[in-house]
């Protein structure tokens, strides 16, 4: 299938000291003059190039140069980098620009296909006291593609449909259903599902059945799903027993949640046993979705059968599936806890006793959290929730004196503890904060940021906040910034004049990250406007990085992944993210990745991993800035992964079928050229076993 992106990169026409000046400005996220005289230089290459940067670098100073380009420039491509560049700044202060520039006549429709595309990510960006003003913008792009017949225009329309949601984008989706190029359906069910519109229901319905694309058949099941059609219940079921992609029956399962009909259990369990019946377990990704749609569909019904394939399944996963845990929970609450033993006797240590795991005890906390959830008309609720507790606090007993102790029971690895720390704040005990400060002290940077999180949704004061000041300075010797950004955040929840005199003292941090969270936390408190505070990324990089970086231009550059599962080969893109292209050979090349697992599968989604913890929380200590580029996250695009702008590191993903909603917010830095079976094969735990690189001049 045919991507949405750009053509190759233009940056072999420019002059190596140019292009290490504009990869400098952008990785130190510095909008200056001399970027800026860019901008206006002979070569087209050169000012495309440097409108890229100056979109990635994001300053709202840069809004008139970028429009003027948009405007002006003589160069197609120039003016559609120019349009991009200005999606990626966001600025409120572009829009009219666009709107005019896509009105123009005889305007290029890629430009335009570009300028709809800003349209989209600037609406997606506004605060929700402007979202008249959004849907002004969706109203544009529904205009744009009124009568559109350029694939790049109707694709990335779209997709600015769903980050922009006007009230009427469904009747325009739903026209696209009937379009003879599979992504367009397939794009459009994905927004139709994201906005939950109805608006083409009957033809999703045909879709699902008759559809040649898998990927059309999975987001019409996902689109029937989310809008809860009852009348697909036959065919999602049928989807979700026989389809041959695997994609396609995982979406249809995950529907027949939304539909909750307890009629899909007797065939689900059916289902669910034959796939877990060989050993090791096939398709554990499908028996996961199986046993979480399971768990909604028979909440609180005492299914034997259900209980008892659930029971089974858990202990083929060795009890480190928390979809799995959750699921039994919410079939038979009672007998969930019997499992342990309510009286603390052998049958509950030696159950217990996998907790060792943190994996295991992970899941395990992730199920007792559900007692928190149960109605309050449920039966023992009282008692049960107060076993749930003791649980969780004898799981937290290795770290603390204070609370109730069985040590037999004790979790032995920091890596399960955050998820336990956030099964008992569901329960809101009276001495949670006490806990929570507790766990300020403890040595694990994510138990700090996990502790400080939690401490700050609950009421301010002047306890709190003296502790959070204590964790702020201690958090300053941390590798990883995941603690010094959660007690910024809950600092600034406190809201009082030591809270916010400690959150200044972050803005001389050398991290580039933190001093951007400690500025925007004291604009939105009112404590004044640091902007000038946060300045330019101290980088890692010289000049020499640079130029190693560049050095990849024009050449074919593959990383062969061999995993337990099989082998795939990406195909690096140095042309279009450079720099993330360089740290993730950097890692791989001295064996960073080797016996690392992929920490998070979602099917029909993506794989990922890359964290030397496990968790999702890890990384290599480090901050590289993103490379947003052109590249469409369709089928097999490698992404970095982030838990905000500039804060990838380690950790990667691959997709498993085209994610339009990812496009522009994530660096694509690859893609599967083969072995995409394997990809969609690879199950949460299975582990990278090398990864090997390979260069040629193309």
């Amino acid at each position: 299938m045919a991507q949405v992106g750009p053509k190759q990169s233009p940056d072999r026409a420019i002059p190596g000291p140019i292009l290490i000046q504009i990869i400098r400005s952008e990785d130190q996220r510095r909008w200056d003059d001399e970027l800026k005289m860019l901008l206006t230089n002979s070569n087209p290459a050169i000012r495309s190039r440097a409108a890229l940067a100056t979109g990635r670098i994001g300053s709202e100073d840069s809004v008139p140069a970028l429009v003027k380009l948009l405007s002006d420039d003589t160069s197609t491509d120039v003016r559609a980098t120019a349009a991009f560049a200005l999606g990626e700044v966001e600025s409120i202060t572009a829009a009219d620009m666009l709107i005019k520039a896509l009105k123009r006549d005889n305007e290029s429709e890629i430009v335009q296909a570009r300028i709809v595309e800003a349209l989209g990510k600037i609406a997606a960006a506004l605060p929700k006291e402007q979202q008249v003003k959004a849907s002004e913008l969706g109203e544009a792009v529904i205009d744009a593609l009124k009568n559109a017949t350029n694939r790049e225009l109707i694709l990335l329309g779209v997709t600015a449909l769903l980050r922009s949601h006007p009230a009427n984008a469904g009747p325009i989706l739903a026209q696209f259903e009937t379009n003879m190029d599979p992504r367009i359906r397939a794009d459009a069910a994905n927004a139709l599902a994201r906005l939950r519109a109805k608006d083409a229901n009957d033809q999703l319905r045909i879709l699902l059945k008759k559809d040649p694309d898998a990927v059309v058949r999975a987001n019409a099941a996902r689109v029937l799903g989310a809008t809860e059609d009852k009348a697909s219940f036959e065919s999602l079921l049928e989807r979700a027993i026989n389809d041959a992609d695997s994609r396609v029956r995982v979406s249809a399962i995950r529907s027949l949640a939304s539909l909750k009909d307890p009629r899909a259990a007797e065939l689900l369990v059916k289902r669910g046993t034959f796939l877990s019946a060989k050993t090791p377990i096939e398709a554990k990704n499908e028996v996961i979705e199986i046993a979480t749609t399971l768990g909604r569909l028979l909440t609180l019904k005492q299914d034997q059968s259900a209980h008892d394939w659930l029971s089974r399944t858990a202990e083929q996963f060795g009890h480190t599936s928390p979809e799995i845990e959750q699921a039994r929970v919410r079939v038979w609450p009672d007998l969930y806890l019997t499992s342990f033993g309510l009286d603390f006797a052998a049958k509950r240590t030696l159950q217990m006793a996998m907790l060792s795991d943190w994996h295991s005890a992970t899941a395990y906390a992730t199920g007792l959290r559900e007692f928190a959830a149960l109605p309050d008309s449920f039966q023992n609720k009282t008692a049960l929730s107060k076993s749930a507790v003791d649980l969780l606090r004898d799981m937290l007993a290795y770290k603390s004196s204070g609370l109730h102790i069985n040590t037999l029971v004790a979790v032995h690895s920091e890596y399960a503890v955050p998820e336990v720390l956030r099964a008992l704040a569901a329960f809101k005990p009276l001495d949670l904060d006490q806990v929570l400060r507790s766990s300020l002290k403890e040595n694990d940077v994510i138990i700090r940021a996990t502790a400080a999180e939690l401490l700050g949704e609950l009421p301010a004061s002047e306890v709190n906040t003296t502790a959070l000041v204590s964790a702020l300075s201690l958090a300053k010797s941390d590798q990883l910034n995941d603690a010094t950004l959660s007690t910024l955040d809950a600092l600034g929840s406190q809201k009082n004049e030591t809270a916010t005199t400690a959150v200044k003292s972050a803005l001389d941090s050398p991290d580039f990250i933190v001093r951007q969270r400690a500025a925007a936390i004291l604009k939105t408190n009112g404590a004044g406007d640091f902007a000038s505070k946060v300045g330019p990324v101290q980088s890692r990089n010289s000049t020499r990085d640079y130029q190693r970086a560049i050095s990849r231009i024009g050449q074919n550059v593959r990383a062969v992944v061999t995993t337990s599962k099989g082998s795939f080969t990406i195909e690096l893109l140095p042309n279009d993210a450079p720099l993330n292209v360089d740290n993730f050979l950097t890692l791989a090349q001295k064996g960073y990745f080797r016996n690392i697992t992929f920490h998070r599968v979602v099917p029909n989604f993506v794989i990922q991993g890359g964290d030397p913890r496990g968790d999702g929380n890890g990384g290599p200590g480090y901050q590289i800035r993103c490379e947003i580029n052109e590249f469409a996250y369709d089928r097999g695009a490698v992404g970095m992964a982030l838990s905000g702008k500039d804060t990838g590191g380690s950790q990667w993903f691959v997709t498993h079928s085209p994610q339009p909603h990812l496009d522009g917010g994530y660096t694509v830095f690859g893609k599967v050229i083969a072995g995409l079976d394997v990809v969609d094969n690879i199950s949460r735990g299975d582990v990278i076993q090398s990864i090997r690189i390979s260069t040629a001049r193309r």
